[in-house]
């Protein structure tokens, strides 16, 4: 099966357009550093133009509101939109809302897409999803928040941090243990809870290397909840009970790959910023374009970049072509190796610019911080690390007879194939 990312006319066209409305309205606001509530009200003639273009939420299917373009094309959409910090929010595709969007379409109750849904997807009510733990992060086995029945309802008691936009929104996904004497994947439910709820508490905005002075009402913070003696109905379970690790793996693998291309996206600005820098810095009798390390850093930012993208809509590809089940390792591969590649090409251009880099004047010290985290969410480097590795040596037995002859390397068989014509023969002097 041959592998095609060609686009249409009609694509092409779509895409200019992204283009040109990312760098000509999406990347100006980003100096302004609004509070969520201003920058709703300020970006809201735009996102009604990415509405009136049918790009709003494109993640989901026709039927739910979405463009059904397929996991490909979205790939090339989101390496635009990911150009700007601001641009998932301008195209109804930032998470977590983009990813809870996906669960509560393809889980919900009729009843649950009515609350929910539908007003989550117009963009007037914000989400969150609060899973890791301070005492289990990679690992979501470890989730000790308990959801206990109480006659038709539940009981949620727990603690969980690093809760996107917790403090900005009006409901929360919530995955607890239901069941802890099941198997391992089976002991946890999802429940939606009402931000307003009894026992739901906001304690913080965690400060971070990436927001390292948080703001309540800011476009995006990591929050810290607890909730205590929380009484839902049974209304309040997402899909069946037992079921929320499967749950938040598939919302977890296209969400990867929605973050690997914008990863991409910023990865290409930061190159093309790296490029110019290079035309016009004059230092030591020529400019920097002249100089080898500086030429070694574009040849190499430029084939990693081309290598991550290629990674990451065949992954994409596979996905429409295969299912998501197919695409496993690809985006285990596409997730650590994407967020280095951002970390790598941002950190030289930052170094290309010196001091100026290294300031808040331009945008290369924000990009770097966020660079940081994304090889830690959605799962750290080294959980998908282990889990390609994993994935390829799966169906790989050992030899039944040792390291097979043929796997040595060429000049040492020769070698023994010498010697052992040479050897002499029984009863030789």
């Amino acid at each position: 099966m041959s592998w095609d990312f060609g686009t249409d006319p009609e694509t092409e066209r779509e895409l200019a357009w992204i283009r040109e409305f990312i760098d000509t309205q999406a990347v100006p606001l980003e100096a302004l550093d609004l509070a969520r509530h201003d920058f709703d009200r300020v970006a809201a003639p735009l996102v009604a133009q990415v509405k009136d273009r049918g790009l709003w939420a494109a993640h989901l299917d026709t039927v739910h509101g979405g463009t059904g373009r397929g996991q490909l094309r979205l790939a090339l959409m989101n390496e635009i939109v990911g150009r700007s910090r601001v641009g998932p929010l301008l195209f109804g595709t930032a998470p977590p809302d983009s990813g809870n969007l996906e669960l509560l379409a393809a889980h919900g109750s009729p009843d649950q897409r009515r609350r929910y849904f539908e007003p989550l997807l117009a963009g007037s009510v914000r989400s969150t999803v609060a899973m890791t733990e301070p005492g289990a992060g990679a690992d979501p086995t470890l989730l000790t928040t308990r959801l206990v029945r109480d006659g038709d309802g539940w009981v949620l008691d727990g603690h969980k941090w690093f809760a996107t936009n917790a403090s900005l929104a009006d409901f929360l996904l919530v995955m607890a243990v239901s069941d802890p004497d099941a198997a391992p994947r089976d002991r946890a439910t999802v429940v939606i809870v009402d931000r307003d709820a009894p026992g739901v508490e906001i304690r913080r905005d965690i400060a971070t290397m990436e927001n390292p002075h948080p703001r309540p009402a800011q476009i995006e913070n990591h929050c810290e909840v607890t909730f205590t003696d929380v009484r839902l109905g049974a209304r309040a379970v997402l899909g069946e009970p037992g079921r929320g690790f499967a749950m938040m793996q598939e919302r977890l693998g296209p969400a990867r790959l929605h973050h690997c291309m914008r990863w991409i996206g910023q990865a290409q600005r930061a190159f093309d910023m790296l490029c110019e820098r290079a035309t016009y810095r004059f230092t030591h009798g020529s400019v920097l374009a002249d100089k080898q390390t500086i030429q070694n850093w574009i040849a190499d930012s430029a084939a990693e970049i081309a290598a991550a993208r290629l990674l990451t809509l065949h992954a994409a590809w596979k996905i429409d072509t295969l299912g998501a089940k197919a695409a496993r390792t690809d985006i285990a591969l596409i997730k650590f190796h994407g967020a280095k590649v951002l970390h790598d090409v941002v950190d030289r251009a930052v170094q290309a610019h010196g001091s100026l880099g290294f300031s808040a004047d331009l945008p290369l010290e924000s990009m770097y911080r966020r660079a940081r985290a994304a090889r830690i969410y959605d799962g750290p480097d080294e959980v998908h690390r282990q889990s390609a590795a994993r994935l390829l040596l799966r169906d790989r037995e050992p030899p039944a007879d040792g390291i097979p002859t043929e796997h040595l390397p060429t000049a040492r068989r020769a070698a023994r194939r010498r010697f052992a014509l040479a050897a002499p023969t029984e009863g030789s002097p």
